[in-house]
């Protein structure tokens, strides 16, 4: 059964079994976890970093950016968490999931799938301009604000 809301958990660490409906903070950590909102049942892990997800606390609900975009899973959910609601958007087409892994690298300073031959390390990345389509998690964004 589909979730709309996450009610945010503060923990020291991750539990093993994990609740529907519950988004897991592990701030010591910089991780959290939830299952699936789609209600497939599978784990949700997310590292919290400048580089990961962000969260922002209103007191009442959680807010997480970039949006969840369960990509590997067979589901292929994709959505916002916003003040602990579930937002959703469109599955994550091969061209999204591969975008946002290439972004995700870059951010990172990493090259997607690195060469076994691979003799030196990766140049580091410079930050480059928005194309002119923008990637997924964009378009997922002007969708919830609206613009």
């Amino acid at each position: 059964m589909r979730i709309d809301r996450l009610r945010p958990s503060f923990v020291a660490d991750i539990p093993e079994t994990l609740e529907p409906g519950v988004l897991y903070l592990a701030l010591e950590y910089d991780a959290m976890a939830h299952l699936c909102a789609c209600g497939c049942g599978a784990e949700v892990a997310t590292p919290i970093g400048p580089t990961d997800w962000r969260i922002a606390w209103n007191g009442v609900g959680m807010t997480v950016r970039p949006s969840i975009g369960n990509g590997s899973l067979a589901c292929r959910s994709h959505y916002v968490i916003e003040a602990g609601r579930i937002n959703w958007c469109a599955p994550m087409s091969d061209r999204d999931i591969a975008g946002e892994r290439a972004r995700t690298a870059a951010a990172k300073g990493l090259t997607p799938y690195p060469s076994a031959r691979q003799a030196e390390p990766p140049e580091p990345q410079i930050a480059q301009p928005l194309a002119a389509q923008a990637p997924w998690y964009i378009r997922a964004w002007r969708q919830i604000v609206g613009s």
